[in-house]
């Protein structure tokens, strides 16, 4: 395995959710710092996972400071569900003589985007200019040995979106096919940035901590012969009852990807994980650990190993006390 001659290492970054001034000071941690408005190392790039955006108080710095570092060749980045489900809500297509909305204005998804939204409220022209960049983000990345997806990597469906966007990057036409559960670009879209789902019993429901109800769990895919809910659940909100005993039926066996022990590096968000950064499986890392509930905004330093170390982590806290935050007074891109 080796990196490109010119740089020693990616810095992976997890879930930012608009931790904007959190970003800036992670990255300085790193050893970054701001030279012509773009954070920049030495020797290094970064790579982000997606989900800049929702739910933070600081969307729109954390998209400029990412998008800075892409456009200037300082940083990669893939697509979260929370990037794609912003340009699904902000989308619309033709229905018979009407027009809908790709995502749905439901209550629950108006209350997803409902920061992003008052954020770039007064910033128009910059809300959609950060759409088209959207657009441009690919679902995966592969580079220098090392894989990097929002939520799951899954082979035969990779394989299959690159057969018509070998440059990972969903089109216009691939979004709005994207809202059609029975589509290839539903079910690519779905796995990449949302991962396994696996349904609940019915009647019973999950009440997570950020406030919804949840009639299913999220679930890995690097265990190779799952046999009860516990074996594959990767949540942060607990099962109801005993249910993670329940064994799983075929049904549910063929909804999860699996992921080897044997091929790559690879990266992940999408979790809520809490507490110290952990890996989950010895060739994969996973890096939201819940920084806009007052978690770790966390990366991983990686700079070639095939075997991933824990003690690459390095992570922010992010402050309940907003005074205590950390305020972004060295940033100044104007």
């Amino acid at each position: 395995m080796s990196i490109r001659p010119d740089i020693e290492g990616y810095d992976l970054i997890g879930d930012v959710h608009g931790c904007g001034a959190t970003l800036a000071a992670l990255l300085e941690k790193l050893g970054y710092h701001q030279r012509g408005g773009v954070y920049r190392h030495p020797r290094r790039k970064v790579i982000f996972l997606g989900d800049l955006i929702d739910r933070g108080p600081r969307i729109r710095l954390a998209v400029d400071i990412a998008r800075r570092m892409v456009e200037a060749g300082e940083a990669h980045i893939v697509m979260g569900n929370h990037e794609y489900n912003a340009l699904a809500y902000c989308r619309q297509r033709r229905v018979g003589n009407e027009h809908a909305w790709l995502r749905e204005h439901t209550p629950r998804h108006n209350r997803i985007i409902k920061e992003t939204l008052e954020q770039y409220r007064d910033h128009p022209s910059e809300w959609e200019d950060t759409l088209a960049w959207f657009m441009d983000i690919p679902l995966m990345l592969e580079i220098d040995g090392i894989r990097i997806v929002h939520a799951c990597w899954d082979q035969a469906l990779i394989d299959a979106f690159r057969r018509d966007h070998p440059d990972g990057k969903m089109s216009e036409a691939f979004l709005e096919q994207s809202v059609d559960s029975d589509s290839l670009a539903y079910r690519v879209l779905d796995r990449l940035t949302r991962g396994s789902h696996i349904p609940l019993p019915p009647g019973m429901e999950i009440h997570s901590g950020d406030g919804f109800t949840r009639r299913s769990f999220r679930a890995h895919f690097w265990a190779r012969r799952p046999r009860t809910y516990g074996d594959v659940i990767f949540q942060p909100d607990n099962l109801p009852n005993d249910l993670e005993l329940r064994p799983l039926d075929e049904e549910e066996r063929n909804r999860l990807s699996y992921y080897p022990p044997d091929e790559p590096p690879l990266f992940i968000g999408h979790y809520w994980c809490e507490g110290i950064p952990a890996l989950p499986a010895p060739n994969i890392a996973c890096l939201d650990y819940s920084a806009v509930k007052f978690g770790r905004l966390v990366a991983y330093r990686w700079s070639g190993e095939s075997c991933l170390d824990a003690n690459r982590f390095v992570w922010v806290r992010v402050p309940r006390d907003e005074q205590a935050r950390p305020r972004p007074w060295e940033i100044d891109f104007d």
